[in-house]
């Protein structure tokens, strides 16, 4: 976690606050395209566990699964609370039964109640009713429904598609830091563009899982096909 800390230390502190927004905070500071930026968060990337998760929620509705996204997320003391929100409600349709992602958070400080450890909506029958549409939050959520991510340095937690959750408040005195990462379905468009957030020379430095689990695969023999793919589906189509 020290090594994948220091790699991101650099471009967190330069662009960081270029995607301070309202849903993000003013006192966050994120980057996506992590392979770029720090190398040894490939090894969280293929983490055995993380796998195994994302094998039993996904592979029941899709032959393989992609990294829908990657990002360092770092929340600084005197931030809010971030909107509860799903992660999943990009797509425009849902299906009843089907996770579309399942998600993990990797802490890279201690997660604490004080410096923003994340908040979870662990009560279903709670979320009816309450989505403001415009802003896509999750209003009126009665508080002790409400549970936090805390977790000591080197921790992960999962959560699916559909969980209620976002960013804590951070109250203390020191930025809480860790590393989001999302696995789709391989037959849904990924919310990041690896192809071209990660230059291809970058990509094909890496071990062919890393290559694969970020969309240099096809999805069967139809979809996403392309010369030089590794099962071989563009000459067999």
């Amino acid at each position: 976690m020290d090594r994948i800390a220091q790699e991101l230390r650099e471009p967190l502190d330069a662009k960081g606050h270029e995607f301070e927004n309202d849903f993000n905070g003013y006192k966050t500071r994120r980057l996506g395209g992590l392979l770029e930026l720090s190398r040894s968060s490939a090894e969280l990337m293929v983490h055995s566990l993380t796998l195994e998760i994302a094998d039993a929620v996904l592979k029941r509705h899709c032959e393989n699964y992609r990294i829908g996204s990657s990002t360092a997320i770092e929340i600084h003391p005197g931030e809010d609370a971030q909107i509860l929100h799903r992660d999943g409600d990009f797509y425009p349709i849902s299906i009843p039964g089907v996770e579309f992602q399942v998600q993990v958070m990797w802490a890279l400080t201690d997660f604490t109640a004080e410096n923003g450890a994340t908040r979870l909506v662990t009560d279903r029958d709670v979320l009816k009713g309450v989505k403001n549409r415009e802003t896509e939050a999750f209003e009126n959520i009665d508080e002790s429904k409400v549970e936090q991510a805390v977790m000591p340095k080197g921790s992960a937690f999962y959560w699916l598609q559909s969980t209620i959750h976002g960013g804590g408040a951070n109250t203390s005195s020191s930025p809480r830091s860790g590393v989001f990462i999302s696995y789709s379905l391989g037959w849904v468009r990924q919310e990041d563009n690896h192809y071209l957030m990660i230059p291809r020379e970058v990509a094909d430095s890496y071990p062919d899982q890393i290559r694969r689990l970020i969309g240099y695969q096809s999805h069967g023999p139809y979809l996403g096909i392309y010369p030089g793919d590794p099962d071989g589906n563009w000459w067999d189509a």
